[in-house]
């Protein structure tokens, strides 16, 4: 049988209805004026105007009397994390890196991957937290964790923040099971489908990939070595008015760079002046030497969020997370982790926690893992730019080296080759909101000591 030929007016149908699978057009979205999409599909105004109306009939648009179409959302069809975005060669999607991190074995080498190797971290101590655990009485091991998770844990959390500066209470810090969960949370407390949120670019790849899970707008401002540009920051702001603006501020993933006192000044006077909120991971922020600024301390949580985890420092496998804002985005916070999660953290990962915090080997054990993280980078960062591969900046902490590639190499491709060869690499257009990092790698320096990373990429590379 024929297919039936389509009308323009159904055409045009079409075009909207695909731009909304999309989310080229996400809900509550103004839709082109009449004039300007008839010049666009070269059709006369009255057939936009009836594809318009039969949009609306079908309840798939509404319009607003003197502002024009706007998108309902009453047809938008389940997310699907493949149409999360616009199609990507996959070694440069934001899952790209994940996937290959966690799903490839140990004959693997990883010098792209975001965690310490198992022989830098405190197993003894570990070892110990959980034999004293299952001593412990029956409810740590079988119960729920309550929405606010263990007091015990909170405290500690607020002694270390009070040597930065941060004197807040108890009923601003809620527990969450990991950084990401974390975003995630207030990501559905701020954000509907369609706003803006302002990211670094390049910023964390998983940032991305959890924003565009939120259907919002995802808008990238260049970064220097001593933070966002703050020119193109504020611009961004005016032309934009992002609803939230998430960061690393010490230690960036994945450039490794550190915020300057100036530029933070900035920033917290642009976000206040359009209202706007901070999203501060501070993932990283025990990697450091000395405290850099931060500004959670500086606003004294008005309008920033800090947030932060110990999946980096102590271990991947006890994941526990944590939030502190104020009061009230703290209630909010702790209302929706009841919904999403019937409660925070497992009780016997906080528990472990506090055993290895409270028992004085955390502090022993971070000195150490900065110590030989400085070694790394020096040795890794020369090996490196022997072979042409020059990093951005040398950082003052963390474990991370952004690195250029000689001209002409491509990471993405060079990633793609050197997973032939079982070695797995992060290459920037994964971490680039704008597809602008293409002659750039991040390097874990932990994870870059064998030889055969280097001889691979010296090879690969002619």
């Amino acid at each position: 049988m024929a297919t039936k030929e389509l009308t323009r007016t159904e055409e045009l149908m079409n075009v909207i209805r695909v731009k909304i699978a999309n989310r080229v057009l996400n809900p509550s979205d103004r839709l082109p004026s009449v004039r300007r999409f008839a010049a666009t599909m070269k059709v006369s105004p009255s057939t936009v105007v009836e594809a318009y109306d039969r949009l609306e009939a079908e309840g798939i648009i509404r319009a607003r009397r003197g502002s024009g179409f706007y998108v309902t959302g009453a047809d938008l069809p389940p997310m699907a994390i493949a149409e999360m975005g616009p199609i990507r060669a996959r070694d440069v999607d934001p899952f790209w890196v994940s996937k290959q991190s966690l799903e490839t074995d140990d004959t693997v080498l990883k010098p792209g991957c975001g965690w310490l190797p198992p022989d830098w971290m405190p197993h003894e101590a570990l070892r110990k937290a959980l034999r004293s655990i299952s001593r412990s009485d029956d409810s740590l091991l079988t119960d729920y964790g309550n929405a606010q998770s263990t007091l015990a844990l909170r405290r500690l959390l607020l002694g270390r923040f009070a040597e930065e500066g941060l004197n807040i209470s108890t009923d601003q810090i809620l527990l969450t099971t990991s950084g990401t969960q974390a975003i995630d949370l207030i990501c559905r407390l701020l954000l509907r489908p369609g706003d803006t949120v302002l990211v670094d670019d390049p910023c964390y790849f998983n940032f991305q990939a959890l924003l565009r899970a939120h259907q919002v707008k995802i808008i990238g401002v260049p970064i220097t070595t001593t933070g966002p540009d703050v020119e193109a920051f504020e611009r961004t702001l005016k032309e934009y008015t992002p609803r939230l603006y998430i960061t690393n501020s010490a230690l960036h993933n994945p450039t490794g760079a550190s915020l300057s006192p100036q530029t933070a000044y900035r920033i917290l006077s642009a976000a206040s002046a359009q209202g706007m909120t901070i999203v501060e991971d501070d993932i990283f922020t025990d990697f450091e030497p000395n405290l850099s600024p931060r500004l959670a301390i500086l606003d004294g949580l008005t309008r920033v969020i800090r947030i932060g985890s110990f999946s980096k420092t102590l271990s991947a496998s006890v994941r526990c997370g944590y939030i502190a804002a104020s009061p009230e985005w703290i209630e909010g916070l702790s209302d929706l982790q009841i919904a999403t999660s019937f409660g925070g953290p497992s009780p016997i990962t906080s528990a472990m926690i506090v055993q290895v915090l409270a028992g004085g080997t955390y502090r022993k054990h971070l000195d150490e893992v900065r110590h030989r993280l400085t070694l790394a980078r020096l040795d890794v960062a020369k090996r490196l730019t022997a072979l042409g591969i020059k990093p951005w900046l040398m950082p003052r902490g963390g474990f991370y080296l952004w690195c250029e590639l000689p001209e002409g190499v491509d990471s993405a491709i060079l990633a793609r080759r050197c997973m032939e060869e079982k070695i797995m690499l992060a290459p920037g257009n994964a971490f680039s909101t704008s597809q602008s990092a293409a002659a750039f790698l991040r390097f874990n320096v932990a994870q870059t000591q064998d030889p055969r990373i280097f001889n691979t990429l010296k090879r690969l590379m002619k």
